[in-house]
């Protein structure tokens, strides 16, 4: 990640208290990007894949209440 994205990144979530949804975005394409290098028997990587794919997929629709706060505690869960 660049200086200046962290920053932002930074700035938005002091700012909010939380991450915008490019934020997040973000942040999952790198720990993609990070699992991607493990090996793929990995049952770890396997699985934080699958989570990280669900997360993505919760991103791009338009959600509903439930599913919002699905998606807040899968992030919460990954100590992004």
């Amino acid at each position: 990640m660049s200086g200046q994205t962290m920053e932002n990144t930074t700035s938005n979530t002091q700012t909010n208290g939380k991450m915008s949804s490019e934020d997040k975005m973000t942040a999952v394409h790198q720990e993609i990007k990070r699992m991607n290098q493990l090996p793929a028997a990995s049952s770890y990587a396997t699985h934080r894949l699958r989570v990280l794919n669900k997360i993505l997929q919760l991103l791009s629709i338009q959600r509903t209440i439930s599913q919002d706060e699905e998606l807040e505690l899968l992030f919460a869960g990954l100590h992004l």
